[in-house]
């Protein structure tokens, strides 16, 4: 992968970035989104944002010898810190963590990120967290997208300001994936639902409440997996 070629992943998050942006991408990975954007002239300015120094170094690296500088801050910071109120971020992107990092990076974040007026979000698992704090915090999804990559299977939410009540059932699945029940959408929940039963029944019998209360957890979700994928 590079600024020319991206992963499929990626280009998905970079289709969702709206034309003149001001694109702050938080975890930026050598800006190889940022730099892709520059170079097709869709982003007015963007910040790479990092919080590692080998990363931060690679992505500044990256920026000069693409001849970037002009369009694009690479800076060192943790989460939203690296975004400033003169900036004017229209957008913010954070891909390829775990949800509930997600989650906190927005939460911590939280004044910036609603100067913004859309988040695109690519969780690599548990995107559950992300919609909770979305329907918490007044925005909405947009659009939702399911992919498979190097036999990762990876969620894309796009979120804009708004309200939204979702089920259990639409906070774990996804309500716009659930709608499409594509096949990548069908593996990935199948494939959960049977670990989720093998850990069930390798659950020791006991009363403890803390192992009652995880199989509570477990059948439950199992239910929610299979009632939409019938």
């Amino acid at each position: 992968m590079n600024s020319e070629q991206l992963s499929e992943r990626l280009k998905r998050v970079g289709e969702h970035v709206p034309k003149n942006a001001r694109l702050a991408d938080i975890g930026s990975d050598h800006a190889y989104l940022p730099c892709y954007l520059a170079k097709q002239q869709r982003i007015e300015f963007a910040i790479a944002g990092e919080v590692v120094k080998g990363p931060f170094q690679s992505a500044e690296r990256q920026v000069r010898t693409e001849g970037l500088t002009d369009i694009i801050e690479v800076r060192m910071g943790d989460g939203l810190d690296v975004i400033r109120a003169e900036d004017h971020i229209s957008t913010i992107s954070i891909a390829g963590m775990g949800g509930p990092l997600i989650a906190k990076i927005v939460e911590r974040g939280k004044i910036k990120a609603n100067l913004a007026e859309r988040l695109i979000l690519q969780p690599n698992v548990h995107a559950l967290a992300i919609r909770e704090w979305a329907e918490q915090n007044g925005w909405k999804l947009i659009h939702e997208e399911i992919l498979e990559e190097n036999q990762k299977i990876y969620e894309l939410l796009v979120l804009e300001k708004g309200t939204m009540n979702l089920t259990d059932q639409e906070r774990l699945l996804g309500p716009l994936l659930m709608h499409e029940k594509s096949a990548t959408f069908t593996k990935k929940w199948t494939r959960e639902s049977t670990e989720w039963k093998r850990i069930l029944q390798n659950l020791p019998d006991s009363d403890r409440p803390e192992l009652a209360e995880k199989r509570q957890e477990l059948e439950w979700k199992i239910k929610l997996v299979e009632e939409a994928l019938q």
